[in-house]
């Protein structure tokens, strides 16, 4: 108990060097928080990716168009549930900076290809009876305002023109880790509109979402569907859901493993800030220590001591920077663009890795101090002058 109360006295006694140690640790774990907390919602998708979804597409390049007839030819391959398709419509509504994820998609199919993505039966069947119609994702009717019954302009960019949907639904998520922050239109629409001003653009799909009934065969239906289409006009890759995600994050890894790095980096440096702390604490109770000793206080007493002091300011650091966080990244959340990261939590691993690194910081940062305290002879300990 009385080396306890030595402990939080110890803590205490050099209140401003103390604080800013405190504050620099809240500092590092707030960054290492908001830093980890990009890095997993670039991998969101992954999470939100069905085992039981095929991704089809351009073999040569994502960005190039598939005919509209290739439909029911995968339709009819051995093991597909049900096909669908969609193209990357974007366009601007009102300024560029409002982004959100516009899709013009199948409506006949895409909801069941993506039960995740919730409607009701009305709004379901108002937006089939009208070619006009949209839906947006909860997050974007947030965002935006939007009502059922709104009438959203948008100016194309890769579809010239000036176009005007009908909010006739607004789903919501099934899960967690599912985009609510996009839109889609009618294919059919968009296509019937290409017919009569851009006719070489008719009839084409950017990709197809292929459910198949057993995951198990993901790699022989992809197989089948390429072979398919081999050595003709537009030939096809096609891979699961999940890797087709991947390979979107992938032309980002260098950026995510920098990010990487630099969160535990920070963790890192702070490790040294906290260590000369305690180096310092240590180095100026060189006399005390030694009292300590010849009162009967053993070399235990004396680690405890020091690693009590160091572990006590890193928790500190650590919980404050902790509850911090929570906030700071809420208000990132709010005030981002829908759509850039469709999901963007602390998620309980970051919360238990930046705990962990700040209870690590204290660990490391006595070792030195308590080291050279408990090998420091008592009669070395009078003569230290510091």
């Amino acid at each position: 108990m009385k080396v306890l109360k030595l402990i939080i006295k110890n803590s205490g006694r050099h209140k401003l060097r103390s604080m800013l140690t405190i504050l620099g640790i809240s500092i590092a774990v707030i960054s290492f928080c908001i830093l980890r907390t990009v890095v997993t919602a670039w991998y969101v998708g992954l999470d939100a990716a069905a085992a039981n979804r095929l991704i089809t597409r351009q073999a040569v390049s994502f960005i190039f168009p598939l005919p509209y007839s290739y439909k029911e030819k995968i339709k009819s391959i051995d093991g597909v549930e049900s096909v669908s398709f969609a193209n990357w419509f974007q366009g601007v509504y009102k300024d560029k900076d409002n982004f959100f994820a516009r899709l013009a998609i199948d409506a006949e199919t895409v909801f069941d290809v993506y039960p995740e993505f919730k409607l009701t039966d009305a709004e379901k069947e108002a937006f089939l009876k009208d070619r006009s119609a949209c839906i947006v994702g909860a997050a974007t009717a947030k965002q935006y305002g939007f009502k059922v019954g709104d009438v959203v302009p948008i100016e194309g960019d890769i579809y010239p023109g000036r176009w005007e949907f009908v909010i006739r639904g607004i789903y919501q998520p099934r899960d967690k880790s599912t985009d609510a922050s996009q839109m889609f239109i009618h294919w059919a629409n968009l296509n019937e509109r290409m017919t009569k001003e851009f006719p070489q653009r008719a009839n084409d799909v950017g990709w197809y979402i292929v459910k198949i009934k057993d995951p198990s065969r993901a790699a022989e239906i992809s197989q089948k569907i390429d072979n398919l289409f081999a050595n003709s006009s537009a030939e096809t890759k096609t891979e699961t859901e999940r890797a087709f995600t991947q390979g979107f994050i992938s032309a980002s890894s260098a950026i995510i493993t920098a990010m990487n790095f630099l969160s535990f980096m920070i963790i890192g440096i702070i490790m040294l800030v906290l260590g000369n702390t305690m180096i310092m604490s240590a180095r100026e109770r060189t006399r005390e220590y030694a009292v300590l000793r010849t009162l009967g206080f053993t070399s235990y007493h004396i680690a405890g001591l020091i690693f009590g002091e160091s572990m006590i300011i890193s928790a500190l650091g650590g919980l404050t920077g902790l509850v911090l966080s929570i906030p700071m990244i809420k208000g990132i959340e709010e005030n981002m663009p829908k759509g850039f990261f469709p999901v963007f939590t602390l998620e309980p691993i970051t919360i238990v890795l930046a705990l962990s690194s700040a209870l690590m910081i204290g660990v490391f940062a006595s070792i030195f101090p308590t080291s050279r305290a408990i090998r420091t002879k008592i009669v070395d300990g009078f003569r230290f002058v510091g």
